[in-house]
């Protein structure tokens, strides 16, 4: 019998699972979180942190019976870990503190329950030093989970009228009898209209016999297939780096030697292990029913089946927010990401992708504590120091109406068109795949290969590149080659077919929303309720109290991810902000975020609308837009029902021009590059028979604060609104940026502000600097001063007579605010002159205009180093 322990975090869940090991006599010792001795968190992290981060396991005897037990993490950042347990389970215990009664994440794993229909059994911990008594926790438990948890631990006449008055058949025995009968109470607890509920202390051992007792009475075994299956809850890996599959017997019996066929290729289990905790004992055999873990099974992940037929439930709880893994230099991410795919079979829901758009490796994670740990493991496995770098809300995209999709792929010698319709589906569907084509019109096989593709990809939406969901892709058409189809090719006509359809439909853009409950002084309702109509929230009135008011409502994750700060500053520490994921909706502000993301659907190369057909002996592209003028089967939607293609526009951003691609154009103009072959670096490169100088790296610091009190317009901005001075500050330096080449950092002194950990973030190719309490921006920026390597054209910008200075003691060029006005002022100028004169004179090639720019711009500013040094 397989039992798991469900929380919300702190509520004594590790403490009572190692009570339960205790009582049952499978350990000799209580283990205890804060002595870093406990059984089940046996991984350095979780003992340094003093929380559970990964599922533990152990077994043990009680009454007879055979039982396993998981631990999951209660942590809402490692949700996903515990919810892939959930599949594996006979029956749940679910502990709530008796100090906090039901949370908001107490709520979430309830509904979790439901969803999986999982037997419960609730268990309130803490009742040594409980705020509440049993009854007025019994009266929370009902009020807010459900009314037919019933308490156990109070006298049976009690209890049987209580449990008499949830269902009929219990009402009628307990009329004819009396009492109400234990197999009864079996069958109310299996079909989930009875949840009992035992009161305790996991640290002193009270009430645990009891529960044991009660848990032991109250379940039986389920019936399972002498047929061999199994399920995949946990993959882990051995010091050598082989791959550990935990999974449950879901029928028949496992065997050490025994062969299995995993993604079409045989393997052999190597062992068999039992565990408890970090130490495990090998087995022969493991029979249905039972936790095992099997050895020298590669190719497995997190909820893979094993001899069994059935899809894999997407999860419901899934990361919100992407964070970008930024590697240290001289690590490639070739070398990188396949040694990361590790931890994504370990933990699928981190959905590692490589952004070929922003050249880096992003990773889905639910927040804060699960970057630092995800952090800790890459270092600790693979020896790679790497900073997880600022999170961002996670969007979906979904379709609105009906849409047809055509890929084909026809290069020489392949062959393969596939159809697929697109319709959108209700919120927190995920995606559905089946296919509407006859065996006659396509064979089996080729349309169980169309689903598989369907099925393996994370296929992005063409509003932002976010994942799509909530649509039901059906197969309508397809058709193969006796003689040219191979494999490959239906992989490519599929996943065209799929982003042909999204181009040719509307896209809603979704964005994750969390449910809120707030409580709150009287005398600051009004401003809280102020704040969730600002972030496109909504809520129900408000509950006043004696002393709290509650307000409750839902409202997106992008407004209230920080706002717990906030409530806390407003309140001054008396209001609480509680959340839970309520899944995605309507982004509120879908024109903002899909201009700030200026995604270009037709330039993701990897996610092509087109198609490729062949003429002449020769394979050739086709626009999407074209396709179905070229398409060979017949559309499976009248001309009517065809929707009309919404209209792509370019965003009106722009991506700057890498070095490759400046190299590029500077050969396409001037000729091939011709280098040095031998000797140290040249200083110069020649593009035909021009020269040009190697320019030095330029770097330019900039004194935030000290800029917009010395420029009129940002000081007259800044008594109205600071942070709309920073972010136009930090607009016209990334414009300068992009013209001039300069890296730019932007500095503002945090050091004043209590509590303030710093920041540092990217935008628009700007760094910005926030400094720590108690570090002044001057300090910042004479260390970076300091540690700028040699070569290096820096320039500082301030009119703070202590960090010219510093700037001075370097070497580094010194700029007051008031000339860098100016000479923005001129780059701008600049920036217009080149644009009128290109548009004037359209003979000239865009190399001779650049050129004659740069010789005009570096005359001009000889010239003006002239003056200085004279003056």
């Amino acid at each position: 019998m397989i039992s798991g322990i469900l929380a919300h975090v702190d509520a004594g869940k590790t403490t009572l699972s190692e009570g339960i090991l205790y009582t049952a006599g499978a350990s000799r010792s209580l283990g205890r979180v804060d002595h870093g001795d406990t059984t089940m968190d046996s991984h350095d992290l979780e003992r340094s942190r003093g929380i559970t981060i990964f599922t533990g396991e152990a077994a043990f005897s009680y009454g007879g019976r055979q039982w396993f037990l998981l631990d999951t993490p209660g942590h809402v950042d490692f949700s996903a870990e515990m919810e892939r347990t959930l599949s594996v389970l006979d029956v749940c215990i679910l502990v709530l503190s008796g100090s906090a009664g039901v949370q908001p994440h107490t709520r979430t794993l309830w509904r979790l329950l439901s969803l999986y229909e999982i037997p419960t059994f609730i268990f309130v911990t803490k009742m040594d030093y409980a705020r509440y008594t049993e009854s007025e926790l019994m009266g929370k438990i009902t009020e807010e989970l459900s009314d037919a948890c019933v308490s156990f631990s109070g006298d049976r006449e009690t209890r049987d009228d209580l449990i008499a008055m949830t269902d009929e058949e219990a009402m009628r025995e307990y009329l004819a009898e009396g009492q109400v009968s234990d197999a009864v109470i079996r069958d109310m607890i299996k079909r989930r209209v009875l949840f009992p509920v035992y009161f305790g202390s996991g640290l002193r051992l009270t009430g645990i016999k009891e529960f044991l007792d009660g848990l032991n009475t109250y379940t039986e075994e389920p019936l399972y297939p002498e047929r061999f299956s199994a399920r995949v809850y946990k993959i882990t890996h051995d010091d050598d780096g082989n791959p550990i599959a935990h999974l449950k017997v879901t029928g028949g019996v496992l065997k050490p030697r025994a062969s299995l066929t995993i993604n079409g290729a045989e393997a052999k289990v190597s062992q068999l292990r039992r565990y408890t905790g970090a130490r495990y004992t090998p087995v022969d055999s493991a029979s249905k029913g039972e936790l095992v873990a099997a050895a020298g099974l590669p190719g497995l992940s997190a909820g893979s089946l094993l001899n069994a037929e059935g899809a894999v439930n997407p999860p419901v709880l899934e990361p919100c927010m992407r964070y970008s893994i930024l590697l240290p230099e001289g690590v490639s991410p070739l070398e990188a990401l396949p040694k990361f795919r590790e931890l994504e079979k370990e933990d699928p829901s981190l959905h590692l992708t490589w952004n070929s758009y922003l050249k880096e490796i992003q990773a889905g994670l639910m927040g804060e504590v699960q970057a630092e740990v995800l952090k800790s493991l890459i270092m600790e496995r693979f020896g790679i120091s790497v900073e997880i770098g600022r999170g961002h809300v996670l969007y979906k995209e979904t379709v609105r109406g009906v849409s047809e999709g055509v890929g084909h792929y026809e290069p020489l010698r392949h062959y393969a068109e596939v159809h697929v319709l697109l319709r959108p589906l209700p919120r927190g569907s995920g995606l559905k795949f089946d296919s509407e084509v006859s065996t006659d019109e396509l064979d089996r096989n080729w349309q169980n290969l169309i689903l598989t593709h369907l099925q393996e990809k994370e296929h992005l939406g063409v509003l932002t590149g976010s994942p799509l969901t909530d649509t039901r892709i059906t197969l309508v058409a397809g058709a193969a080659s006796l003689k040219h189809t191979e494999g490959g090719d239906f992989r490519q006509a599929t996943y065209r077919a799929v982003r042909n359809g999204l181009m040719n439909v509307e896209s809603v853009l979704l964005e994750p929303y969390y449910r809120f409950r707030l409580d709150l002084p009287g005398t600051v309702v009004s401003r809280a309720m102020n704040d969730i109509r600002a972030m496109h929230g909504t809520f129900i009135p408000p509950i006043y109290g004696e002393k709290y008011t509650v307000l409750s409502g839902r409202a997106p994750v992008t407004g209230l991810m920080h706002y717990a700060r906030e409530v806390a500053a407003y309140s001054s520490g008396e209001g609480r902000l509680l959340l839970e994921a309520d899944g995605y909706d309507l982004c509120h502000n879908p024109e903002e975020v899909i201009r700030e993301f200026c995604y270009r659907p037709e330039e993701d190369l990897e996610n092509s609308p087109d198609s490729v057909f062949c003429a002449h002996g020769a394979g050739f592209f086709v626009r999407w837009s074209d396709v179905r003028k070229y398409m060979h089967l017949a559309s499976s939607l009248t001309e009517k029902e065809i929707p009309e293609a919404p209209v792509r526009q370019a965003a009106s951003s722009r991506r700057p021009a890498t070095d490759k691609e400046l190299e590029a154009l500077l050969e396409k103009e001037f000729g091939p590059i011709r280098r040095r072959q031998y000797g140290t670096a040249a200083e110069t490169r020649t593009y035909g028979d021009t020269k040009v100088p190697e320019e030095k790296k330029k770097v330019l610091i900039v004194d935030g604060y000290n800029v917009i009190f010395a420029w009129e317009d940002l000081r007259e901005l800044s008594e109205t609104d600071i942070e709309a001075a920073r972010n136009r500050l930090a607009h016209l330096l990334a414009n300068y940026s992009a013209f001039t080449g300069a890296e730019c950092t932007l500095v503002f002194d945090g050091y004043r502000v209590p509590g303030n950990r710093g920041e540092q973030y990217d935008m628009d190719g700007v760094r910005i600097v926030f400094t720590k309490e108690r570090e002044t921006g001057d300090l910042y920026i004479e260390r970076m001063i300091q540690g700028l390597p040699k070569g290096t054209e820096a320039r500082v910008v301030t009119s703070d007579g202590i960090i010219q200075l510093s700037a001075l003691r370097k070497g580094v060029l010194r700029m007051s605010s008031q000339e860098f006005e100016r000479e923005m002022d001129e780059a701008d100028n600049a920036i217009s002159d080149l644009l009128r004169r290109e548009r004037r004179t359209g003979h000239e090639t865009i190399g001779e205009i650049l050129k004659k720019e740069l010789d005009r711009l570096k005359a001009s500013g000889e010239s003006k180093e002239g003056k200085k040094d004279g003056s």
